[in-house]
């Protein structure tokens, strides 16, 4: 038995060294043409400078998991190389959507302090105590510490002005410790690197963190040139691949959005083969290409990759941040389909996802609760409602960690009754709680983010015969979330039946170009072909 458990280590250890050999030798491979280009010349043995330059390319691209074991493996093979313990510190934070624990901010907080040991060049120790402001003092607040990195690193940036890395850095950390709704920060970021992008257009980073700061309806059409330029230039990060769409999905150009989705999956899944990270970023991906199929006409495409992730095995917690990506998918891809197409008794017959968080079970149980209420059943429409309610009664001791969650599911509450409300002829109410929703709306990219309150109230108008103040709604709807199909649709039926027959003509023309090759057999996408048909025709 022991000589078998000793073969069985054996074997283990042996796979494990040959994973990692076959991690490094993929590293290797990974070119400037598959990364982008960045100079950050370091004092590392002259042998990993390709290495650092490939973990920084890695780290701009968010392939957090891959840049961690690059500067992890530097730093086995430079022991005194001092920005690879800067690089592991870097990798442990993701700083646009993740606050580490107490376990990550200890470890990131040991490689930075073993960095500050080793020798090092007045510009790389200036970069390793920038980063210590975030991991030192890890109980203070978050956002204290993120604002205490972002202000080290624009003296960083002001000490090394020919220093591009330190602007791209110092840029995403302004990003980061975005709080107001006026867009100073968005601004102050785009100053610096609008700069960077016309001298350095193949910067990974660069163009990426230009895609976060338009990345809001109002600013998107900025964000154009970076996305169509970071769409090639980094194909072997999942990441790079899916961000562009991000813009593409904000202005509706649905194709370019399909496109980069696409490659961004594929990506994630052959490099899952080959034993590298990153598994989970796929479903994000799919998030964003569920929604822009639903806008297409491709609604079979949406079922296929919601019949794929349910054959997915169950996925080990992504980043630590103690959710299951696939478990997600599950709850918010179904309830997208559902909504979308109005299949209101199949959106009131969705089941809740074993396992699933009570953030995506509330995706669940709002979408039952308005198939309910659309269907006529109020009686379940209560009792998802209720539901919500005991969902949301539960976050109340971690709101404070987590307030959007929070708010999100009250959203969720309130739609639900609104929609009750309109099942039991209360409209003038129904539309005063949708109205609470839309005014704080700032438009949707995902299948996960639900259908526009716009669009719903449009949808109340319309079926109460209020005509012009539907085709309000629904264009309020557009402004924000460009070529949506049901926005379309909608806009085009209260047209109509206000006699506004040439803007009813041009958002059926919208649908169709928008589907045009799909396959799809909707009745609303019949009737769009028809009108323009017909109008083809008079011609």
């Amino acid at each position: 038995m022991k000589i078998c458990l000793f073969l069985l280590a054996f074997c283990l250890s042996v796979s494990a060294l040959l994973a990692a050999d076959d991690e490094a030798h993929h590293h290797e491979e990974l070119t400037e043409a598959q990364l982008g280009t960045v100079h950050f010349p370091s004092s590392c043995l002259a042998g990993e400078q390709k290495a650092v330059e490939r973990g920084v390319a890695m780290l701009h691209s968010f392939w957090y998991e891959e840049a961690e074991k690059q500067f992890e493996q530097i730093g086995k093979e430079d022991s005194q190389c001092a920005i690879a313990h800067w690089g592991v510190a870097m990798s442990l934070w993701h700083q646009l959507w993740n606050r580490p624990d107490p376990a990550t901010l200890e470890r990131g907080g040991a490689q930075l302090k073993t960095a500050k040991s080793l020798p090092a060049t007045p510009r790389e120790k200036d970069y390793i105590a920038a980063l210590s402001k975030f991991y030192e003092h890890p109980r203070k607040a978050y956002q204290k510490r993120a604002t205490a990195y972002s202000n080290a690193m624009e003296k960083v940036y002001q000490r090394h002005p020919d220093d591009h890395e330190a602007a791209a850095f110092y840029a995403l950390s302004v990003l980061a410790a975005d709080h107001d709704k006026t867009n100073a920060n968005r601004k102050r970021a785009a100053a610096v690197l609008e700069k960077l992008f016309a001298e350095e257009p193949n910067h990974p980073g660069v163009a990426h963190y230009l895609i976060h700061t338009y990345d809001k309806p109002d600013m998107a059409q900025l964000g154009l040139p970076a996305a169509r330029r970071y769409a090639q230039l980094a194909p072997a990060a999942p990441h790079a691949l899916h961000m562009p769409a991000h813009i593409f999905a904000r202005l509706g150009l649905w194709q370019d959005d399909i496109d980069s989705n696409v490659r961004s999956i594929a990506a994630t899944q052959k490099e899952a083969a080959e034993h590298m990270g990153g598994e989970g970023h796929q479903f994000h991906a799919m998030d964003f290409l569920v929604y822009a199929y639903l806008q297409t006409g491709r609604e079979q495409d949406a079922q296929k990759i919601i019949d794929e992730v349910r054959a997915m095995p169950a996925m080990h917690d992504m980043y630590g941040m103690g959710f299951d990506p696939r478990l997600f998918a599950l709850s918010a891809f179904p309830a997208s389909y559902a909504l979308e197409l109005h299949h209101w008794d199949e959106a009131a017959q969705l089941p809740a996802v074993s396992g699933a968080s009570d953030g995506d079970q509330s995706i669940t149980y709002t979408a039952r609760a308005i198939g309910a209420a659309r269907s006529g059943n109020v009686e379940q429409a209560r009792k998802e409602i209720a539901q919500l309610e005991s969902i949301q009664k539960k976050m109340e001791a971690k709101r404070k960690k987590n307030e959007a969650e929070y708010d999100g599911v009250g959203h969720e509450i309130t739609e639900a009754k609104a929609w009750l409300a309109q099942a039991e002829g209360h409209h003038d109410e129904a539309v005063g709680l949708l109205r609470r929703v839309a005014d704080k709306e700032e438009g949707e990219a995902e299948a996960s983010q639900g259908i526009p309150a716009h669009e719903m109230l449009g949808d109340m108008l319309l079926e109460s015969k209020h005509y012009e103040e539907a085709l309000a709604e629904y264009e309020t709807a557009l402004k924000t979330n460009p070529g949506r199909f049901d926005s379309l649709y909608g806009a085009a039926q209260a047209a109509e039946q206000a006699g506004r027959h040439e803007k009813a003509n041009d958002y059926y023309g919208q649908i169709v170009k928008n589907c045009d090759g799909a396959k799809s057999e909707r009745a609303e996408l019949k009737h769009a072909r028809e009108v323009i048909e017909a109008r083809a025709a008079r011609n």
